[in-house]
């Protein structure tokens, strides 16, 4: 690993009292659930069906009577419904890939920007990043939030922001030889591909001057954090974020908790709840990540609940922070799929394989981990009474239901088509995915 030498960047918020934490959250919290009540339509009927008022909610202790919001929100109020200010107070937006097929939309104003740019900082801070450091930014720019996050927060923490954005892996290596950056930005399984690349071209490692990897927006073990530690001499670090939250920035590991997460929770207070039952559950057990975005304006997040499964953790870490850590992600409790940092449901490439007379309704999805990249493949049963009856016409095919899924989903699938009958049924609950990433 390399010699990394970290600060703190707000000392007030990131190393204050847990006492005086939660008086500020709890005072952020009642003036949050009195703004998205009176603003954002969706959020008083759903606070009315709960028999809840904002009156009700005097201290962080009421929080639990608040109802839980999540992505069928996102979903039923699509795409500008969940907004709690005007449009023409915003200056951004950004989304992600949501149920059915929709985005998740969320709407950024300039003090959202300014609080993202903010948490992000504290961020780079925990991973040693300096002030006049190059920052290699290989996240995707565009609706997600990857690439446009970390680069307005270079310009706040006073680094140099380098946008190269996703893919062209031939490119990426010679900025990283020539340019020789200090930081790099992507996800952890591209990195290894960049580290695979110059290996397997005999390039000279030496070359790269990375000291820090922010790697996030997908899951990944400590096994992978050694790989790439090892293979290419920079300190790995996790960070963690969603869309409908902020983005990356809710929180990052520091040099002290390899495998935990510090939250900054006086912006995005977390809770850990039963996913049964809802219920709070104490430090150390397994649960349901749960958020309140107590900050945002543009769209506010009230008891958000992510469906990641970790644990809490409190107390003062050895790096002088006393924010609450969460553990690695590793898992998530719903249906949804992260391959190469983008989420992917089931229902977005039903969308698109029922476009198609030529294939039935019935189709398996399988997802791996090949040479440190996640891939995903799908087979579909021919339609007996339409399918093409020449092999350019099964060729053609193929590539159409292969480019609807990546315009749907903005990854790219292979489509393997296969005779009738040749897949599963079932008469219950289908299970449509084998993911093999994790059993290896």
């Amino acid at each position: 690993m390399a010699d990394i030498k970290t600060f703190i960047w707000d000392e007030k918020y990131e190393c204050m009292g847990e006492d005086e934490r939660r008086e500020l959250v709890g005072k952020r919290l009642i003036d949050c659930v009195k703004r998205t009540y009176a603003n954002a339509p969706y959020y008083k009927k759903k606070l009315d069906k709960a028999g809840v008022s904002p009156d009700d909610i005097k201290s962080l202790d009421d929080i639990e009577k608040l109802p839980f919001t999540d992505k069928l929100d996102f979903r039923d109020n699509y795409p500008f419904g969940t907004l709690a200010v005007p449009r023409d107070q915003l200056v951004r937006f950004h989304a992600s890939s949501g149920t059915t097929g929709k985005m998740k939309v969320v709407g950024y104003t300039a003090n959202d920007v300014e609080l993202w740019s903010d948490a992000l900082c504290r961020c780079f801070a925990m991973s040693g990043m300096q002030k006049g450091d190059l920052v290699h930014i290989a996240y995707g720019y565009g609706l997600f939030t990857g690439g446009l996050g970390p680069h307005y927060a270079c310009q706040k923490f006073g680094s140099v922001a380098i946008p190269v954005s996703g893919g062209n892996t031939a490119r990426q290596i010679q900025i990283l030889t020539e340019w020789q950056p200090q930081v790099i930005c992507c996800t952890p399984t591209y990195m290894l591909h960049i580290i695979d690349t110059i290996e397997k071209n005999g390039m000279d490692k030496s070359l790269v001057n990375l000291r820090s990897g922010i790697f996030g927006a997908e899951a990944w073990t400590h096994e992978m954090k050694d790989q790439i530690e090892s293979r290419i001499g920079l300190t790995a670090f996790d960070i963690y974020g969603l869309t409908e939250i902020c983005g990356p920035g809710v929180g990052c590991s520091c040099q002290y908790c390899e495998d935990q997460i510090h939250i900054n929770s006086d912006m995005f207070w977390p809770e850990i709840v039963d996913p049964e039952t809802g219920k709070v559950l104490p430090e150390g057990e397994l649960g349901e990540l749960v958020f309140s975005s107590v900050c945002k304006e543009g769209v506010p997040m009230i008891r958000y609940n992510t469906h990641d499964l970790t644990r809490i953790h409190y107390g003062k870490c050895a790096c002088g922070r006393t924010t609450p850590r969460i553990d690695k992600i590793t898992g998530r409790a719903d249906d949804m799929l992260i391959i190469r940092g983008v989420n992917v449901f089931p229902t977005q490439i039903e969308t698109a394989v029922m476009r198609y007379k030529e294939v039935l309704p019935h189709y398996m999805i399988y997802v791996d981990r090949i040479n440190n990249l996640d891939v995903i493949s799908v087979k579909i049963e021919l339609n007996p009474a339409s399918f093409p009856d020449t092999m350019k016409g099964l060729e053609k095919l193929t590539k159409s239901i292969e480019g609807d899924i990546a315009s749907i989903t903005g990854i790219h699938a292979k489509v393997q088509l296969v005779e009738p009958r040749s897949l599963p049924r079932s008469e219950g609950k289908m299970v449509r995915v084998i993911d093999s990433r994790f059993k290896k």
